[in-house]
């Protein structure tokens, strides 16, 4: 399972970012899955809730968008838009496309409140 290691590195990402904007409590966290990814939503979304423990992202809900993504076609050789996995090329039908755009996850917004002036 490597949502798990995914959500670990999220987790880093996001104590990384609260830092440098000096955010007391990040309360959501919106990522980007690709549509031909093997990150499984549920599965990662499950990481993210044990991985956060502990954390400044503790209780934080975590928003996933599953998005379409350019693909190349081995069948009918073109580039395609697919929009899940099951679906296959929209052009020819055939199931052997590769993702053109290699990453599976992406952090598009950390939502949190900034710490008071004067605490700790």
């Amino acid at each position: 399972m490597h949502e798990l290691s995914l959500s670990q590195s999220l987790i880093e990402i996001v104590a990384e970012h609260a830092r440098r904007h000096d955010l007391e409590r990040v309360t959501e966290v919106l990522v980007d899955v690709g549509a031909l990814s093997c990150v499984s939503p549920h599965a990662l979304s499950f990481c993210f809730d044990a991985t956060s423990r502990g954390t400044i992202a503790e209780g934080a809900t975590l928003t996933i968008t599953v998005v379409s993504t350019e693909a190349w076609c081995w069948t009918c050789g073109k580039t395609v838009t697919v929009a899940d996995r099951s679906g296959g090329c929209p052009d020819c039908g055939g199931f052997t496309v590769r993702a053109a755009d290699p990453r599976d996850l992406r952090v598009t917004e950390i939502v949190g409140s900034l710490r008071r002036e004067g605490a700790a």
